[in-house]
């Protein structure tokens, strides 16, 4: 009777046992590298839903195994954290993919025999649009040129027809041909018209006889882009499609999108509606539209609980590039001595934006690339917060791209809290011209100063700026952790002191960036409960040497689960 009595028991305890759920799918035979500092490594991952079930021995993992359960193998390839762009634009990249694309040309004869290709292929008074052409990347100069820049009389001889403008890839200048110019009456410039572009942000260079040449800096552009045709929705879905496929080919599971209109915000929310996003979105307005940014203030933040389509945050605007000469220095240019650049909104409009957005319970974003420019947004930080220290306790404000800061401002982004969103790959594009503008010692004591931040606290979100650069992020982490060109020089880096350690780079690139848009709790790491978004490579980006890094591929990308894009 005691023998039966135990037997009942055993069976009871063991049929009420609660059993393990069983997974989706399991993914295992390579290296899992989980971005959680106490379990930095694992050998399988199982996955239920769009959540992640379980991390750890592939003997544990096991247990979720079941009859539907899709098992991924490796096949001894590594696998992070899914990849998340930090700040770059979405539509950008996408009609990188429907316009002119500039990006890898090595002349102006180059630009203009591209031009001149678009030409035949286009109706007379057709608008010929592009992007990415960087005269300081150029192999050779043309010529003539003013002021750093080339000039519009080759352009203009190719397009007599066409309205051609070219956008420079910072985005802070634009180069129009004679035709454009004409269509938007700035041949022969009033001086009032000179008086009024300066004032507001911009500038049109002109030659020593005051004609234009074709470059358009900062807002000046605006004098040409409102003749520009607007682009049709059928055109913008087309874009934010190819921007998505895009995306996940490199692996880019998450996507901070720096400055977004009602337009395409609107068409954002059919996408989702229709469960057609493939990437999450963490939107930022553009403080552009202005009543955009007034309308989500008075109504507050949209945090998706899904996490395909987060709106918390506004994209400002306090000065422009550095190779449109439009940062904004505390010190003049050190080969422009007579321009310091200049501010591209009033300092008071984005301590009032600073103060709004605190209230309402919005992150602001700023874009600020000099060390004027970096100093005057902190500044206007500070005092929002300390006007309001119960909201400024997480509020998370952030600058993007803090690409030159003063050594005394260094130490303000980790005691204010405010997020230093920067984009490595710069370094490798901008680092062997920038000197020019900087001199030798702005440069080594205060530009791309990412070890720096750190130290101070600072979480760094990193990114491309795409389409200012291509949306690979794998050249990123490489700039990263080198601090070299794509080209591997110099040896060693530049300012070898301010590189970041491999585990930095890749926390830049996950759990950071996800810090960067609250949601460090749900994304960014590989841990039980978290979504579960992935990004598999050919290698090992933990181990092999430097020099394997830029020939690492994608492999896979995985989003909610499942696979979205594979080699």
């Amino acid at each position: 009777m005691k023998h039966f009595v135990v037997c009942f028991l055993s069976i009871l305890v063991f049929s009420c046992a609660p059993k393990s759920p069983e997974a989706d799918v399991v993914i295992s035979g390579g290296t899992i590298y989980t971005g959680n500092d106490n379990n930095a490594q694992v050998e399988a991952v199982a996955v239920k839903g769009e959540k992640i079930l379980f991390a750890g021995t592939l003997a544990e993992a096991e247990k979720f195994v079941g009859s539907k359960t899709q098992r991924i193998d490796l096949k001894g390839k590594t696998m992070t954290p899914g990849f998340i762009e930090g700040h770059g634009h979405l539509t950008g990249l996408g009609f990188g993919e429907l316009t002119l694309n500039l990006e890898n040309i090595k002349s102006y004869a180059e630009m203009v025999e591209k031009v001149k290709e678009a030409v035949a292929k286009v109706q007379p008074g057709e608008w010929i649009i592009g992007r990415g052409w960087h005269q300081d990347k150029w192999d050779s100069k043309p010529d003539k040129m003013v002021k750093g820049f080339q000039t519009h009389e080759l352009l203009s001889a190719v397009s007599p027809n066409n309205p051609v403008f070219l956008t420079h890839a910072s985005g802070h200048a634009g180069f129009a041909n004679a035709k454009a110019m004409q269509i938007a009456g700035v041949n022969q410039l009033s001086k009032e018209q000179v008086k009024q572009t300066s004032s507001e942000g911009g500038e049109i260079i002109r030659d020593a006889m005051g004609n234009p040449t074709g470059i358009f800096v900062e807002n000046a552009q605006s004098l040409i882009e409102k003749y520009i045709p607007a682009t049709d929705k059928e055109k913008l879905m087309k874009a934010i499609e190819l921007a998505q496929a895009a995306c996940l080919r490199n692996g880019i599971t998450g996507f901070h999108d720096a400055g977004v209109g009602r337009d395409e915000l609107e068409l954002l929310k059919q996408l989702k509606k229709e469960n057609k996003l493939k990437v999450r979105l963490y939107e930022m307005l553009s403080g552009a539209d202005r009543s955009l940014v007034v309308d989500y203030f008075k109504r507050g933040p949209e945090i998706d609980t899904t996490y395909w389509l987060t709106v918390r945050s506004v994209k400002l605007y306090s000065d422009g590039a550095l190779g449109s000469r439009g940062a904004w220095l505390l010190e003049p240019y050190g080969d422009r001595k007579e321009t310091s650049g200049m501010p591209l909104m009033p300092m008071d409009t984005i301590l009032k934006a600073s103060r709004l957005g605190l209230k309402a319970g919005f992150q602001v974003c700023v874009h600020a690339i000099g060390d004027r420019a970096n100093r005057e947004i902190l500044d206007r930080y500070e005092l929002a917060f300390s006007e309001n220290p119960d909201k400024a306790k997480d509020a998370r404000f952030r600058i993007e791209h803090a690409q030159h800061i003063s050594p005394q401002d260094i130490p303000r982004f980790g005691k204010l809290g405010v997020i230093p969103a920067m984009q490595a790959i710069h370094l490798s594009s901008d680092r062997p011209w920038a000197i020019d503008r900087l001199g030798e010692k702005r440069i080594k004591e205060s530009a791309y100063m990412w070890q720096s931040l750190l130290k101070s606290g600072a979480h760094i979100v990193n990114g491309t700026d795409v389409p200012v650069e291509p949306i690979n992020p794998i050249a990123c982490f490489f700039a990263s952790v080198t601090r070299q060109t794509l080209k591997g020089v110099p040896p060693g880096g530049y300012e070898p002191d301010e590189k970041m350690t491999r585990v930095q780079a890749l926390k830049s690139y996950t759990l950071d960036a996800a810090y960067g848009a609250f949601q460090e709790k749900v994304k960014g790491s590989i841990e039980k409960g978290k979504l579960a978004d992935f990004t598999v490579f050919s290698k090992d980006l933990m181990t092999i040497p430097d020099d394997q890094i830029l020939s690492t591929e994608v492999m896979m990308t995985i989003v909610g689960g499942k696979v979205l894009f594979e080699k």
